[in-house]
């Protein structure tokens, strides 16, 4: 008896000894949706912070894509510098990726409808030739495509391409201007430039004055040497005028540019300032009666003219003469004068009634009028 009591005990005693080492028991009721299961825990965690890679935080601009080739050899192709050397009489060939490309060049190649220029637009890319080259072809060249809808076409930002190039002729310093003494207008509210461009990319370039004769300081401040364009007048005003020439020194040699005449303009940008005047307001049959429209402008900004007058729906025959002079209007300042005169001869009663004229520039267009009467 003793026996089983002991062995009772025993069991009972290794029963309590395992419920002690079990587990908490787990939760029989199901986790609702969102229910946190992480243990909560006092261990300190260093938190991660994400590394953000270099173009999350640049520009979300896109970046443009340079898409000028320039072929080297027959069947190589590299992608040209901002700034190109190359020796005049050389054959130069670009090459701009896309099927919808537009060209610029240097205007010189323009004004002369030179040959030696050929663009054409292949299935896949677009393709400028220059053969021939001369130092006065030196200048920017610049593809861009375009982005079409139906017959509307804008330029494509993303995909441009672009180098300046200079090309380099024995006893030639600065590119070849077609003139022997150019014109330079200074504006009071927009820069000047002297095209002293040179064809050396080491040459020391300098800007003397004629009369007095000294040299003029670029300083940064009021004038500045820019390689692809030449000496700019940042603020011109009417101290700057006069007869300049540049000087440039390469490789122990030196020259002197063409001259230049700075003339001041005092009549600021904008749409033509016009007048009317009709030598009569009152004229008789038979009589003849001129109407004169004048505009007052920037020496170098042409104006064109347009007529509206009473007789015009009956066909009445007029005379309409358009001309154009320089004139100085002391301390130096420079004013282009632009006229257009409309002459009716034998004049009638259909003549008489409304002359309207309108003067138009690159700026903008004005309109004036007067009243002719018959009597």
């Amino acid at each position: 008896m003793k026996v089983w009591l002991l062995l009772g005990l025993l069991l009972v005693h290794e029963a309590l000894e395992d419920v002690t080492g079990q587990h908490p028991p787990k939760n029989k009721h199901p986790k609702e949706p969102g229910e946190n299961r992480i243990k909560p825990t006092n261990k300190k965690v260093k938190p991660k912070i994400p590394k953000i890679k270099d173009r999350d935080s640049a520009d979300s601009t896109p970046k443009t894509q340079s898409i000028m080739m320039q072929m080297i050899d027959k069947g190589r192709f590299q992608k040209p510098a901002a700034t190109l050397s190359l020796m005049a009489g050389q054959t130069l060939e670009l090459r701009c990726k896309g099927n919808k490309i537009r060209w610029s060049y240097p205007a010189y190649l323009d004004t002369f409808k030179d040959t030696r220029l050929s663009v054409k637009q292949h299935e896949r890319y677009g393709q400028l030739t220059l053969v021939n080259s001369t130092a006065a072809d030196t200048g920017e060249f610049s593809c861009w495509g375009q982005l079409c809808n139906g017959y509307i076409c804008r330029r494509d930002e993303a995909k441009t391409g672009s180098t300046y190039i200079i090309f380099t002729e024995k006893g030639e310093l600065f590119v070849p201007s077609p003139s022997y003494f150019d014109v330079v207008y200074l504006n009071p509210d927009r820069q000047a430039v002297v095209p002293c461009r040179v064809t050396v990319l080491s040459a020391k370039v300098t800007l003397h004055r004629e009369f007095p004769a000294k040299e003029i300081q670029a300083n940064g401040t009021d004038i500045v040497y820019d390689m692809k364009r030449g000496f700019v007048y940042l603020q011109p005003h009417s101290d700057h005028q006069g007869v300049v020439y540049c000087k440039a020194e390469a490789g122990g040699k030196s020259q002197i540019s063409v001259k230049y005449q700075l003339l001041y303009a005092e009549v600021p940008s904008g749409p033509p300032s016009t007048t009317i005047l009709a030598s009569a307001d009152k004229v008789k049959g038979g009589d003849d009666i001129s109407v004169l429209c004048t505009v007052l402008g920037e020496p170098d900004v042409e104006v064109e003219f347009r007529w509206i007058y009473p007789g015009q729906k009956d066909e009445r025959p007029v005379t309409i003469q358009d001309t154009w002079r320089l004139i100085h209007r002391g301390l130096g300042h420079t004013t282009r004068i632009s006229q257009s005169v409309l002459i009716v001869e034998d004049f009638e009663m259909v003549d008489a009634g409304y002359y309207i004229c309108t003067a138009q520039n690159l700026r903008g267009q004005t309109s004036v009028a007067t009243t002719v009467e018959f009597s």
